[in-house]
């Protein structure tokens, strides 16, 4: 009896993912997808007739739909930061450090970004390249764009900017793969990023961020200078003394909007190298005991403009103090050889 019950889970299981894959698109997605091609080629000098057919060649996926419910950003932080601050991930990191070193230097004298920071996005999003995306992007923000009305506007404006990218870069629109939400390369840029930020770093006269490091990096690197990366200031630090009844100060938002010196009034513990007249945020993670408070320093926001999350930010920022120690502690390492 046990074995059928298990034997029946399992294909019940089965035919509800086989159901959720190939679920029917909205009954008017085609329609949508016609009224847009007409509004944007109208917008943007597009051939009517070569627009329509390639947008009625993107795919509704369910897979998508669901992928998008169900973020990582909603995880606490002690099941969040194990998804990304991982020994393994930091290792790969100091290898991608090792092998592209000249271009990390060349974008950190450029742009101001440590060459940490620029490899703890990259790691973070794709696992240096590995994991950039299975969807054509085209399907992807199809879906979203006509199939997710909670967001649509967003994606019909990420669609318009796909389109004008794959026009401008002379790039098959079809060919391009990226994530669920139409982010797309190394670094992940979603289609107004690309298009805004992303730069052609090594002057091949192509802006490559899924197979040209040196277009990765120095888009990355280009991204936080152009969002206000200060070149040498602190990122975060741990906000000892925080606790429940600074619960004003967490509700105040991601952008630094307190003085430091209001927090120390507080009975929030500053670090004396920091100015008192600096702005901070208050970010409180979840934990599995309670929670932890660090200060969000105008470079730790600038992180958050990448992906507009604490968690994330905290992620990266973790993440790159790892891959220090650890290119730290191989040259350590090879003196002492």
């Amino acid at each position: 009896m046990r074995r059928t019950i298990a034997l029946f889970s399992i294909l019940l299981a089965g035919s509800c993912h086989w159901a959720t894959a190939n679920a029917a698109p909205p009954p008017d997605f085609q329609s949508q997808i016609l009224a847009f091609a007409k509004e944007t080629s109208k917008k943007h000098k597009f051939d009517p007739a070569e627009l329509t057919a390639l947008l009625k060649k993107a795919r509704y996926r369910q897979s998508i739909i669901d992928a998008i419910t169900r973020p990582a950003e909603a995880k606490p932080w002690h099941k969040y930061r194990p998804i990304f601050v991982t020994d393994s991930r930091a290792r790969e990191g100091v290898r991608f450090c090792r092998e592209n070193q000249a271009l990390l230097e060349q974008a950190e004298a450029r742009y101001g970004v440590p060459a940490e920071t620029i490899v703890a996005i990259i790691g973070v999003e794709t696992r240096y390249g590995r994991h950039a995306g299975k969807y054509p992007v085209i399907d992807a923000l199809a879906t979203l764009s006509f199939g997710y009305p909670r967001r649509s506007a967003f994606f019909k404006r990420q669609l318009e900017e796909f389109l004008l990218l794959a026009r401008e870069e002379e790039v098959d629109a079809l060919s391009l793969k990226g994530s669920y939400a139409g982010a797309m390369g190394k670094p992940q840029f979603i289609p107004s990023s690309y298009r805004a930020y992303a730069v052609d770093f090594d002057n091949d006269g192509k802006r490559d961020i899924w197979s040209n490091n040196a277009d990765a990096i120095g888009s990355v690197a280009a991204y936080f200078k152009r969002h206000g990366w200060t070149k040498d200031a602190p990122v975060t630090v741990k906000a000892e003394g925080a606790g429940k009844d600074h619960s004003k100060y967490v509700k105040a938002g991601m952008k630094p909007s307190i003085r430091l010196s209001e927090l120390s009034a507080a009975g929030i513990t500053v670090p004396a190298e920091l100015k008192q007249d600096s702005l901070s945020s208050l970010v409180r993670l979840r934990v599995k005991n309670g929670n932890e408070y660090w200060l969000g320093l105008p470079n730790f926001y600038v992180i958050t403009r990448y992906n507009h999350s604490n968690l994330y930010a905290m992620a990266v920022y973790q993440l790159s103090r790892k891959i220090v120690e650890l290119r730290k502690a191989g040259e350590q390492h090879v003196d002492n050889s």
